[in-house]
């Protein structure tokens, strides 16, 4: 059976993770979302060395389980099959989503950077499953270099890339902006700060789930 991409497109930023701790935190972090119903995460560590990507993941997936949540990591997708996760996300700089592809497999899920003031040219002939629109807004937890385009961006990209292509929005996603942004087309939220900077993420991701469902 085909993956069903969720609404609620959660990404851990290793800058939410504490230093101390670190591994019970994740266990304790991942077992928690795994009882809200989650589905999709992405782990994003673009700082850390790899033996810290290393041992983040490997505890995320134990939390996780294979059957029931599918694990993006980002950049890195020469390490997915050793972690045992389920596809990356590539930008520029990593792997190009061909590249990815042909690593990972067909059933792999990919995702890419698809545009911010109207679409990469070329991004929706590529093997991607996704692709990542935004800054939405002023974000905290990745600097894109690029001006936010609020939901009316969403809504221009849509147009320009037709109704076929799955759409994240990322960057800056707030709970109050999200039923606007699915209007206008996108068909992921990808929120980070939101969920993962509250004092319980997993609350928090039911209180997404219960508002946008």
């Amino acid at each position: 059976m085909a993956f069903v991409f969720p609404k609620i497109y959660p990404i851990l930023d290793a800058s939410t993770i504490p230093a101390e701790g670190r591994a019970a935190f994740l266990q304790t972090l991942g077992s928690s979302l795994a009882d809200a119903g989650l589905t999709l995460l992405e782990y994003r560590n673009k700082t850390g060395s790899d033996a810290e990507l290393l041992s983040d993941a490997t505890v995320l997936r134990a939390a996780l389980p294979a059957g029931r949540v599918k694990l993006i990591l980002d950049d890195r997708a020469d390490l997915v099959r050793q972690i045992g996760f389920d596809g990356a996300h590539v930008d520029d700089g990593d792997r190009t989503p061909a590249e990815a592809r042909a690593l990972l497999g067909p059933e792999a899920i990919v995702g890419t950077f698809g545009g911010s003031e109207s679409m990469v040219p070329g991004v929706l002939a590529l093997p991607a499953d996704y692709f990542s629109i935004g800054p939405i807004a002023p974000t905290t937890t990745k600097e894109t270099g690029k001006l936010p385009i609020g939901v009316e961006g969403v809504r221009r990209l849509r147009a320009e890339a037709g109704p076929a292509p799955r759409l994240s929005a990322a960057g800056g996603i707030t709970l109050d902006l999200a039923p606007r942004l699915l209007e206008a087309g996108a068909n992921l939220l990808a929120v980070s700060a939101a969920i993962f900077r509250t004092a319980d993420p997993a609350a928090e991701f039911r209180r997404w789930q219960r508002h946008l469902a």
